[in-house]
């Protein structure tokens, strides 16, 4: 007993370690509780996207092929933490710049003021942090939601040739889970296949991260002020702010996603070495849309439920007490 109380850290070092790491803990945290409330959604919105059935016939043949597992294939948290922690270091470091640049007030202390409003400084702020943390965090991303997508397609890329069903590469990824498809990729196409579609994917996360923090941001802003909180981060403005800021993203970026998610389906379907061309963008066809009603209901509901419970962590550990004697 005397070894393991010797070993247990003592409320000042702990509180000492949640301060230093309060984003990693809340973005972590509330990013386990938005995916357990909104994977099977977005898993949903895969096979409607890659398969082009409605939902109603996505869930269905879903339900039928695993039951309640299926819907929770492929499930990763990792991403969005890191995406949020590189996010909160680079709008303190782009606010610092931008006064240092302009001689004006901090873009971070305009924010803070009550009553204030988003300018042009606030804007470029928290878009820059946030097409760098986009940009950025596409090197793990990128193999992560690769997994992901092919765990939940597997059904799907295996029976897209029935008649040659064992011949086929897609029926290599059928029936595995996030780390058995990994090796499988890696065995098919070396390990860079885990990163195939990088460059769709850099430019979606780059152009949709910038979105959704600068939406965030700036509407969370507006809601503080036209409601007369004091609060900078009243729950009401947290959650209406969040929302809003995936929606939004997502419609502006759904064009890219579609085609990032249809090439590497493609592309992990063909056989190594051959040639595999990239979608092209076709914003009158309407089949590239399939999914966004499902994926609005999705990043609304997740990003409600995410914003909400990191800015409730992150105050409740901002509320501990300092610890005393503990560098």
């Amino acid at each position: 007993m005397a070894g393991i109380t010797s070993i247990t850290p003592s409320p000042e070092v702990a509180r000492h370690w949640m301060k230093k790491y309060r984003t990693l803990i809340a973005a972590s945290t509330s990013t386990l509780i938005a995916t357990a409330v909104s994977h099977p959604i977005d898993t949903v919105k895969m096979q409607m996207q890659t398969d082009n059935k409605p939902f109603t016939l996505a869930v269905s043949n879903m339900y039928k092929a695993g039951g309640f597992r299926e819907f929770y294939k492929g499930s990763v948290t990792l991403v969005r933490t890191v995406g949020f922690s590189v996010y909160q270091k680079a709008k303190y470091r782009f606010s610092s710049a931008i006064g240092k640049v302009t001689g004006m007030e901090e873009p971070l202390v305009t924010v803070n003021r009550p009553g204030s409003t988003p300018t042009p400084a606030t804007l470029l702020c928290f878009g820059a942090a946030g097409a760098l943390s986009g940009c950025l965090s596409t090197f793990i991303a990128c193999p992560f939601e690769l997994m992901k997508n092919t765990a939940q397609n597997s059904r799907l890329m295996a029976e897209k040739n029935p008649t040659r069903r064992n011949n086929t590469v897609g029926h290599h990824y059928e029936g595995k889970g996030t780390i058995k498809t990994a090796r499988e990729i890696i065995k098919q196409r070396g390990i860079f296949g885990l990163w195939s579609g990088l460059r769709l994917h850099m430019v979606r996360d780059t152009i949709g991260t910038s979105v959704y923090f600068m939406t965030y941001e700036s509407l969370k802003q507006l809601l503080v002020k036209y409601q007369g909180e004091s609060s900078p981060t009243p729950p009401g403005a947290v959650a209406m702010a969040g929302g809003a800021c995936g929606v939004i993203s997502w419609i502006i970026t759904y064009h890219f996603d579609y085609v990032k998610n249809n090439y590497q389906r493609n592309l992990l379907e063909a056989a190594k070495g051959q040639t595999v061309a990239v979608p092209k963008i076709n914003y009158a066809d309407r089949t590239q849309l399939r999914g966004l009603t499902v994926t609005i209901f999705r990043s609304s509901l997740t990003n409600a439920v995410l914003f909400s419970c990191f800015e409730l962590f992150k105050k409740k550990i901002n509320n501990l007490p300092d610890p005393d004697g503990v560098d």
